[in-house]
């Protein structure tokens, strides 16, 4: 049987995206043909996708989904293995598909129990365990969330960064329907999300949305500083009082500079669309995803990798 050495079962796993054992079977049975190995790999099916199961998934594609008219919006994170699975058409089409099957889901179990966009004789759940033999990688649903703007007239948008690395949904809420319909709102809701994107620091939408938990633990770091020890307390509660509320306003939306004017706010740009549509306008909500964020990801060098599970240099 031909020898199997760590770089040729890399250079498979890097066709195929595969797992190493699985490249490293593959190999063995074609006595190292790497055109057959990819034929069997293929032919193996549905039957190495449960294998595949435990394997940490902090890869992948963050996307949105909004519907025609604008009312309803979906922002989705799907993971896989590798970037180099992120980056295959086959899974960026199922991750699209899922951010639009989406709209009508609940959560996560009601999404994978649905019937399959491009194919209703299977569920989302089954689908993907088809892509995972496939593809070779073990494939989840990570999260998503859904907006609405039902009961009152809007604009959802959102903004995907960085090759669908970070994605960000924004629901923007006026008082009537004509501003609603105005192309001034709907850009609004679009360069809103791209703000969003461009400031990691931001979590709330104002400065009065902040939890009171937030705030005063922000006034218990900023007084228990060294540089403020020896400062009258009069003082002290000043300079405190004053750091926490740049630092809150650097935590909010509306007063964040704008990123395509620095000159004005976010505050400043939605004053001068409600001037241009004759509304109030409000920013409702936004939330922020970032691919593989809490997932703990395990580095290593891939050729040792490789060389330590399949016994050879």
């Amino acid at each position: 049987m031909a020898e199997i050495s760590a770089k040729l079962v890399q250079e498979l796993r890097q066709k195929t995206g595969a797992g190493m054992m699985d490249c490293k079977k593959a190999l063995s049975e074609t006595q190292g043909n790497i055109d057959e190995a990819i034929d069997w790999l293929r032919k193996k099916g549905i039957a190495s996708a449960g294998k595949k199961s435990d394997r940490v998934t902090a890869e992948g594609l963050v996307d949105i989904y909004t519907t025609p008219d604008g009312n309803r919006g979906v922002l989705i994170e799907v993971n896989c293995q590798t970037d180099f699975v992120a980056r295959n058409d086959a899974f960026k089409l199922l991750v699209k598909n899922l951010a639009k099957q989406a709209i009508n889901a609940n959560n996560v179990t009601s999404l994978l129990a649905q019937p399959y966009i491009e194919n209703a004789s299977v569920t989302v759940d089954e689908y993907i365990k088809e892509t995972i033999a496939t593809l070779g990688e073990n494939i989840q649903v990570r999260r998503f969330v859904n907006f609405s703007l039902e009961d009152a007239p809007g604009a959802i948008d959102g903004y995907i960064h960085t090759g669908g690395r970070v994605g960000v949904l924004v629901s923007i809420i006026v008082d009537t329907g004509t501003a609603a319909a105005n192309e001034e709102v709907k850009s609004l809701a679009k360069n809103t999300a791209m703000q969003v994107a461009a400031c990691p620091n931001v979590e709330y939408v104002s400065v009065d949305k902040i939890p009171d938990q937030v705030v005063q633990k922000e006034k218990e770091i900023e007084m228990g500083k060294e540089d403020l020890g020896n400062k009258p307390a009069n003082i002290k509660e000043k300079i405190v009082q004053g750091r926490i509320d740049k630092r809150l306003r650097e935590m909010t939306l509306l007063d964040q500079p704008y990123i395509r004017d620095q000159n004005i706010s976010v505050a400043d740009l939605i004053r001068q669309v409600e001037s241009q549509v004759s509304g109030k306008i409000k920013v409702h909500e936004f939330v922020r995803y970032i691919l593989g964020e809490g997932i703990e990801k395990q580095e290593s060098n891939f050729a040792e990798e490789v060389a330590a599970q399949i016994g050879t240099k």
